[in-house]
């Protein structure tokens, strides 16, 4: 099991070699899925959505939950 420390600003560094099996480079987006336990991030990659498409059973869908988070982060910088 891979343990980190919360760093200033709420940043966390993903261990190299789950960045490394993941795809996830300086620059990817995650998706932050919340269960009732805990969080869930998913890297948005092509790959992850060409390899995995429906993967994500949100009760929502994937597409609408991060258009959703599009809109909240627009309406934050008006």
């Amino acid at each position: 099991m891979n343990t980190r420390k919360i760093l200033s600003g709420g940043r966390v560094t993903i261990p190299a070699g789950l960045r490394k099996k993941y795809g996830i480079k300086a620059g990817t987006k995650i998706f932050f899925k919340e269960e009732k336990d805990g969080i869930i991030l998913y890297p948005v990659t092509a790959k992850t959505i060409k390899d995995g498409i429906g993967f994500l059973k949100h009760d929502k869908g994937m597409l609408k939950s991060l258009m959703e988070e599009k809109k909240r982060e627009r309406e934050r910088e008006l």
